[in-house]
């Protein structure tokens, strides 16, 4: 009887390690997923531009992280925002909600901030009067020079930026869609700086052929 006592006993505490034993894995898990989530909410989070707007600095299959601690981290079901460590200044990559379609995220480059005068002849940017410096990986794709009657594409303004506001332009400059046709974006708007490129992958390239489907060489570059 006692040692049928003594098994039972054995088997019950096998049981409790086991249950306890899973009860720690899902707690770990669950834990893991919270963990998650406040980090994508507060800090860092994963985007992607579809188009080549960005080009070449960011390419359609391109996924990065973008910083959202810098500007001020939006509080959770809310509109209301902590104090950012800064706002975003020319040269910055931001990421913002667009005020045609507030559901999406659009990712440009600002060019220039509140207070700053923005213009563009014959495509070269003039911000407060002075050339501004073209990024090394932007790009021009159109020989032509659209007249202002024709199109706000290259030749714009001057306009002053009002404060709290934002001017982006894509660094793709004949191809994208901008505030050069929507107009300075608010500061309500801004929701993270990019940081660094995680993946990269060519949408044109074969699912098989993983030595040129994956752009390897500009995974960890940083914007």
């Amino acid at each position: 009887m006692a040692r049928h006592f003594w098994r039972k006993e054995k088997v019950d505490v096998k049981r409790a390690k086991k249950k306890s034993g899973i009860r720690e894995y899902i707690e770990s898990i669950l834990l893991a997923v919270v963990l998650a989530l406040v980090l994508r909410t507060s800090v860092v989070q994963g985007y992607h531009v579809p188009s080549g707007s960005m080009e070449d600095t960011i390419l359609p299959g391109d996924v990065f992280l973008g910083n959202k601690f810098l500007y001020g981290i939006r509080i959770p079901l809310t509109d209301m925002r902590l104090p950012a460590i800064r706002d975003p200044k020319p040269g910055d990559i931001v990421i913002f909600r667009s005020l045609e379609e507030p559901s999406k995220n659009l990712v440009k480059r600002c060019v220039a901030v509140g207070g700053q005068t923005v213009e563009i002849r014959d495509k070269v940017l003039y911000v407060d009067g002075k050339r501004s410096l073209f990024p090394e990986t932007g790009k021009f794709v159109d020989r032509r020079t659209l007249p202002r009657t024709m199109s706000l594409r290259d030749n714009y303004g001057p306009i002053t930026v009002p404060p709290g506001h934002f001017f982006m332009m894509g660094d793709n400059r004949d191809n994208s869609y901008d505030s050069r046709f929507w107009g300075p974006v608010p500061q309500e708007h801004i929701r993270a700086k990019a940081m660094i490129l995680y993946f990269s992958w060519d949408k044109q390239a074969p699912l098989w052929d993983i030595t040129h489907k994956i752009r390897w060489g500009r995974i960890a570059h940083v914007l």
